[in-house]
């Protein structure tokens, strides 16, 4: 047998356990994978129409899509889907790490990359992406703190975690996931403007940690505000499960396709029960509503700040179905449509395979539609441009924006 053909089958089939092989002892590859890619830039896609719905849309600032007693099955549908986007995001980016360990990084090098590269995620969210969010320098408000912000700060306690077991990391991320609705009861008070106390260093500390939609002073007021959209509980534990689920494509594909399918049903199928018996696993129970459509929105209606254990159930467990889907290419077998299909596959690999970079260029092209089409129906932009203090303390002023369907 060939050298070329050996490695080849080294790459294909490594039937070893979770943790008992370093990943870097398999031998070098700088191969990526397709199906990762792939769905990768799907939820890439599907986080910019979103984005350019809140630019776009007149009720954007003043509906909340997911409220059942405002909202239209429309518009709760075009927030729903978008839901995807952030849990496969990080799970996925828990994954990437896990297989530039299996191409060849030590520990020692992934680590160093993981705190150099969240670092550095963590100053893009304050200064890029704030940019493109805002159109605005006033730094009064210093940031959001969002996706960017949480894969970042997740992937500088990855570096700590690689050094253990796969099985103790999978261990972790999966209990953060299960076991942190427990902690929804924990409520701490919250600053209410220049006329209330500054939270102390405690307070802060646990907005960052489990409390979403809190905006506090950095130091003392007056001092830069943040305001926290994604704590970091369960995101860190949502990066570690994807690591160790990085694990098991260095098995046989044909097995790992089959265990991706019962993993991902088995997912979905927990959520449908748990989701059912409306005990546990969501602050925010479902419940009989004005029709039996909206009872169903009901039930899809889970908690994304911060993320609860249903509703990365809901979103992870098909994004896993979706990954053997695609590995085995069960989506592009119509002859008819074969051609238009592989040439849209491979537009959103492309995507995928430069996530930060897109997700980047994504903020400013939708902020730059809303103000272009704007000023074409001759609407004002000033509000396009306006701090994002002025944003939260006033609506936007009237006339300004679309209809959904623009």
């Amino acid at each position: 047998m060939s050298t070329g053909r050996s490695q080849n089958l080294a790459r294909e089939f490594i039937p070893q356990p979770l943790a008992d092989i370093e990943p870097a002892q398999i031998g070098r590859s700088s191969r990526r994978i397709d199906s990762i890619d792939l769905l990768r830039g799907i939820v890439m896609v599907i986080m910019m129409l979103d984005h350019t719905r809140d630019f776009v849309h007149s009720g954007a600032f003043q509906v909340d899509p997911t409220d059942l007693t405002r909202t239209t099955v429309a518009l709760f549908l075009t927030r729903w889907i978008t839901h995807y986007c952030a849990p496969i995001f990080v799970f996925l980016a828990g994954t990437g790490a896990y297989l530039q360990l299996a191409g060849g990084k030590s520990k020692r090098e992934l680590s160093r990359f993981l705190v150099t590269r969240g670092i550095w995620l963590v100053v893009l969210e304050f200064t890029v992406v704030r940019l493109g969010v805002f159109f605005n320098l006033d730094y009064r408000f210093l940031a959001f703190l969002q996706v960017i912000w949480v894969i970042g700060v997740s992937m500088i306690f990855l570096a700590a975690l690689i050094h253990l077991p796969v099985k103790v990391i999978a261990g972790v991320g999966l209990a953060m996931i299960a076991l942190h609705n427990f902690l929804d009861r924990i409520h701490v008070p919250g600053w209410h403007g220049p006329e209330s106390a500054v939270p102390g260093l405690g307070a802060k500390l646990w907005f960052i940690a489990h409390q979403p939609f809190e905006v506090f002073p950095v130091a003392g007021f007056p001092s830069p505000l943040v305001f926290v959209v994604y704590p970091l509980i369960p995101w860190v534990g949502v990066m570690a499960a994807g690591y160790a689920f990085g694990a098991l494509y260095q098995k046989d594909p044909a097995w790992r396709r089959r265990l991706l399918l019962i993993m991902g049903k088995a997912a979905t199928a927990l959520f449908i029960v748990l989701r059912a018996v409306n005990v546990y696993g969501d602050p925010a129970h479902w419940g009989r509503q004005k029709s039996t459509l909206f009872t169903v929105l009901s039930f899809l209606n889970t908690t994304k700040y911060p993320p609860s254990l249903l509703f990365l159930l809901m979103t992870l467990g098909p994004g896993i179905v979706a990954l053997a889907l695609f590995e085995s290419n069960a989506l592009l077998r119509a002859r008819a449509a074969g051609l238009i299909l592989a040439t849209v596959k491979n537009a959103l690999i492309t995507f995928g395979r430069v996530p930060l970079f897109f997700y980047i260029l994504q903020w400013y092209t939708a902020h730059t539609i809303a103000v272009v089409a704007g000023l074409l129906a001759g609407q004002s932009v000033a509000y396009q441009f306006a701090s994002p203090i002025d944003k939260f303390n006033s609506p936007p002023p009237v006339g300004v924006g679309f209809r959904l369907w623009v």
